[in-house]
């Protein structure tokens, strides 16, 4: 049997756990590459023969999306399979007029083919756009979990940015790990608070591998959460499946991939940053959950903002550094970092861009649209290099770091700084406690 030629179109994450669940072992289909985008220098790598399993003895090659249709025509390739995420229907269609117009057939791969099934009870925390408040919604059912007595353990949406074989499996319970596994600040954003709370959590590159080692940490677990990445939908059939909608971005619902899957799957929709959206903006979100989802619970929720020194804010000029991915594929405008500077006076938010460094300054180039705000990017060392040139370059009276980790920790910030946090807080009822403790009843 001549085995069809596929190409998975990724971003360093659903693309790999496409493969692994579907294609791996699959003889019907010979995966000929990848292609990368979102994330800068993920191209140009290999998929390893030791993830890539029997069929594939010497890996697969990583290419870049920009190279899409010419890999399609020199390898006749037959299907091209979409696998990432925070993306407009209008991009995926796009992409699929590309893939058409070269001679293959366009596949999207849903949950049932691709969600691996749990020996635990399994909660999963989706979302309809990256930087809606899927960390913070994260970190409070393990609280409420915590509460109850049980053991939970996180597992978090991949970003497997450096060796992949290395990276299969990856345990994060202290900080040092940070460290040992060479984590980006992306990473570290997300894992780090968990750290600090006293859970465990995973993440890697094989996903059922990864929720295997899960459910067997030598911690103990009693519960899985699944901590879930931009607006990509489970990797892991779920007992209780939670969605974050965003007002400050009402109506996205209806038109990112793959975040409309998630509000139809979902048991809990939870309407986000009521404190800071429009009345406008909390209806439509209100009026379309309820059009997409009918029989799910929905919860109002705030993210209240504190800062370590409201001094340094008050009536200074600050830089604004906020969450990389929110503000890049993001598309936000306002992070929890601005909200801060508004929240506590400050007299003026300076503009990064005349001061950018490095590889920060194609970052604006590809993304024109964050304005004047910084985006912690941290990806590579020379990323991380630039980051800390251009902070200490600009010309403020103080730094407000609005990610959710001690970045001075990772970078000498010469600036007088202030961090912002943020927790989710249910307004009225029902609450996610309230959800928490029906399922552990139910589980």
């Amino acid at each position: 049997m001549t085995r069809k030629k596929v190409i998975i179109i990724g971003a360093a994450g659903r693309d790999f756990h496409n493969f692994n669940t579907y294609f791996r072992d699959n003889e019907e289909y010979e995966v000929v590459a990848f292609t990368a985008a979102q994330i800068p220098d993920i191209d140009g790598r290999m998929y390893p023969a030791s993830l890539a399993g029997d069929l594939y003895p010497n890996g697969i090659p990583i290419e870049s999306e920009a190279d899409l249709v010419k890999i399609i025509k020199e390898k006749n390739v037959e299907f091209c399979v979409f696998a990432y995420s925070d993306v407009t229907y209008n991009k995926v269609m796009s992409i699929n007029a590309d893939v058409n117009a070269a001679g293959a057939s366009f596949m999207l791969l849903g949950p049932e083919h691709t969600m691996v099934k749990s020996t635990k009870p399994l909660i999963s925390v989706c979302a309809i756009r990256t930087g809606v408040g899927k960390s913070q919604t994260t970190r409070k059912v393990i609280e409420h979990l915590m509460e109850k007595g049980l053991k939970v353990v996180a597992i978090r949406h991949p970003m497997p940015y450096g060796d992949l074989a290395k990276q299969k499996v990856q345990r994060f319970a202290k900080i040092e790990d940070l460290e040992y596994h060479k984590c980006t600040i992306e990473e570290m954003e997300e894992y780090e608070p968990h750290i600090i709370r006293g859970n465990v959590i995973y993440a890697g590159v094989d996903y059922e591998a990864i929720l295997r080692a899960a459910e067997n940490d030598p911690d103990g677990c009693d519960v899985v959460v699944w901590d879930g990445g931009n607006n990509d939908f489970s990797f892991y059939h779920s007992d209780l499946y939670i969605t974050l909608m965003d007002p400050l971005r009402p109506g996205h619902e209806l038109f990112y991939y793959p975040g409309g899957i998630n509000v139809r799957l979902s048991d809990v929709l939870i309407i986000n940053k009521i404190d800071s959206a429009s009345p406008e903006g909390i209806q439509t979100t209100r009026e379309n959950a309820e059009a997409l989802n009918p029989t799910a619970t929905v919860i109002d929720a705030a993210s209240p903002i504190r800062v370590d020194d409201p001094s340094l804010i008050r009536g200074k000029r600050v830089l604004v550094v906020e969450d990389g991915p929110t503000l890049t594929h993001g598309g936000m405008k306002i992070g929890a970092g601005t909200v801060a500077a508004k929240k506590y006076g400050a007299a003026e938010l300076i503009d990064p861009r005349p001061f950018l460094k490095g590889k920060l300054a194609e970052t604006f180039e590809i993304y024109p649209g964050i304005g004047t705000l910084l985006p912690a990017m941290g990806y590579s060392d020379q990323q991380l290099a630039d980051l800390e040139a251009t902070i200490n370059a600009t010309d403020c009276d103080a730094v407000v770091i609005g990610t959710p980790i001690d970045l001075s920790r990772i970078i000498n910030i010469k600036h007088p700084y202030t961090r912002v946090y943020y927790d989710l807080q249910c307004i009225g009822e029902p609450t996610l406690k309230n959800v928490i403790e029906e399922f552990v009843e139910k589980m």
